[in-house]
């Protein structure tokens, strides 16, 4: 027959199992079910091995935006300020996880002190005056007994902030991402608009020649003469507009990418072709990537374990302390072992009239859960509304892209007939200015829709969380 366990083997197992328990309540994931849809209205759920991954920009196939975006992410000072930010909360919630280990602290007293000798004492004795040594070298120890979760419960507060941090961090890059991508495309509309109105400026400085030969020999009349001129006049004013446009796009690309304007360039190149196709996926798989609703989720389980520290002084407190070292009157016999000195002892606290601060605190928390909640659920119907909204965007762009190029293809088609016409002396020159005006006009809508058909792509990744 085995041997009866003494009982005070037993305290440490009940010690330990009771810093098992901790009070509040335990963690689940607020249901969003009611506001999942389980597909998108605009596209169905097909994803690709070719969606955009990590570096979704490369889905683009764009060498100088593969630059900027690293760039970005290398001397943006909000990325460098953010990830600052995840450090002291890692440093946060590794401070919180050392209260689950004893605190030891090495002391040295030494000290030399004179008594007085004339000391208040109840008995009419003289003591006389003297010098006293005292040298202390002692280890201290104090540990609180984690029986209600108070500690665990402080943990998970922290490890939870500090992970709402690091998804902070990542829509952090996505915005940035995001933001690079969609300046550079306007920047390369604005290349293509200035290719557009160089092209426009060369051909009417071709015409004005003409005209003015025409005005010389007496052909024409002098308004066609002075229309040509104003129409070239107001061709060099857009150019120039177009160029500070370009420019103020370029200084915003600089400040994104952590570079001093006046040292950044990009050369001039117009956009062409048409973005990429992205699968949207399933609204499930897109809340799961999106690095904003996770952080909204991460802050419920922080708020969520808040609760359970505030429930915690509900409950006794209970603190184990200890010293344990060598004390003597000088050093000779300090390290003997008769100068050995030790102490050991529990030290138990239960409020008693603090009830009602513990129940507003607790109350105070439940509600700090309950917001937390609702920030939770908006973050999951912004992103559903950002994925639709942009899955809109991308199918109208294209239609509008179609529309827009049929008509400019008609425009340039009827601006060359009109100038064959007007070379012919069968039309006037207001007929021939309207109609090169008409064909500028809708280059010009053209290299914008174009350039709002990549950028409502870009949207369309930065919604669904950067890719898969």
């Amino acid at each position: 027959m085995a041997a009866p366990i003494p009982r005070l083997c037993l305290v440490p197992v009940l010690l330990v199992g009771l810093a098992a328990c901790s009070v509040g309540p335990n963690y689940k994931i607020p249901d969003t079910t009611d506001i999942t849809p389980a597909t998108w209205r605009w596209q169905a759920s097909t994803p690709r091995d070719d969606s955009p991954k990590g570096d979704w920009w490369k889905v683009f196939h764009d060498s100088e935006l593969n630059r900027l975006e690293a760039l970005a992410l290398a001397d943006n000072q909000n990325v460098r300020a953010a990830y600052a930010r995840i450090m002291q909360s890692r440093a946060n919630a590794r401070a919180a996880a050392t209260d689950w280990f004893p605190n030891i602290a090495a002391n040295s007293r030494d000290k030399r002190e004179r008594t007085s000798a004339h000391l208040p004492t109840p008995v009419p004795v003289k003591i006389p005056s003297a010098q006293i040594d005292t040298f202390s070298q002692t280890l201290d120890l104090s540990y609180e007994i984690d029986l209600w979760g108070r500690v665990r419960r402080s943990f998970e507060s922290a490890r939870a902030q500090a992970e709402s941090s690091a998804a902070d961090y990542n829509n952090l890059l996505l915005t940035l991402g995001g933001d690079v991508a969609a300046t550079y495309f306007q920047l390369r509309a604005l290349d293509s608009d200035l290719a557009s109105l160089r092209r426009t400026i060369a051909l009417r400085e071709k015409s004005l020649g003409l005209i003015q030969q025409r005005f010389t020999a007496g052909t024409i009349q002098e308004t066609d003469l002075l229309r040509a001129r104003t129409e070239v006049a107001t061709a060099k004013a857009e150019l120039a507009d177009i160029k500070r446009q370009r420019q103020e796009a370029s200084d915003n690309l600089s400040l994104l990418c952590g570079v001093p304007a006046s040292n950044f360039k990009v050369a001039e190149r117009p956009l062409h072709g048409t973005p990429p196709v992205i699968p949207a996926g399933v609204p499930a798989s897109v809340l799961e990537r999106r690095p904003d609703v996770a952080s909204a989720e991460r802050l419920v389980a922080a708020r969520n374990a808040d609760i359970g520290v505030a429930t915690a002084a509900y409950f006794p407190s209970i603190s184990l302390t200890a010293q344990g070292g060598y004390l003597s009157k000088d050093t000779g016999t300090l390290f003997n072992a008769d100068s050995r000195v030790w102490s050991i002892g529990p030290s138990f606290s239960l409020p008693i009239t603090g009830f009602a601060l513990i129940r507003a605190n607790v109350r105070r928390r439940r509600e700090a859960r309950e917001e937390a909640i609702a920030t939770y659920r908006q973050a999951v119907l912004s992103a559903l509304k950002d994925v639709e909204t942009t899955l809109a965007q991308t199918r109208y762009r294209t239609e509008q892209s179609a529309a827009q190029n049929e008509a400019l293809a008609a425009a340039a088609q009827a601006a060359d007939l009109t100038r064959a016409r007007y070379d012919s002396g069968a039309t006037g020159y207001l007929e021939f200015l309207d109609a090169e005006r008409t064909r500028l006009q809708n280059e010009r809508q053209a290299n914008q829709v174009t350039a709002q058909r990549f950028i409502a792509t870009v949207r369309l990744v930065k919604a669904m969380g950067g890719g898969w």
